[in-house]
């Protein structure tokens, strides 16, 4: 049977890192501790990598219209 993606987010949600890339090119990785069905995210200790860096951003409110994927972050 074919798992909805909300079904898939509530699995990993406050569990493990989740990768999230967003619109201008940027990646963000982090724990995610909620979302809603516009696809605004909460992420807690959220880092990105900017010029080969990473630089820890805490916790970020993301909106939803910049999101363009999110995935589990696996190993």
């Amino acid at each position: 049977m074919t798992r909805r993606p909300m079904e898939i987010l509530d699995q990993v949600l406050n569990r493990q890192p989740v990768i999230v890339s967003l619109r201008g090119n940027r990646e963000i990785r982090g724990i995610l501790q909620g979302y809603d069905v516009h696809m605004n995210l909460v992420l807690d200790r959220a880092e990105e990598m900017v010029e080969g860096v990473v630089q820890k951003r805490g916790t970020l409110i993301v909106r939803g219209d910049n999101v363009i994927y999110i995935s589990p972050l696996v190993g």
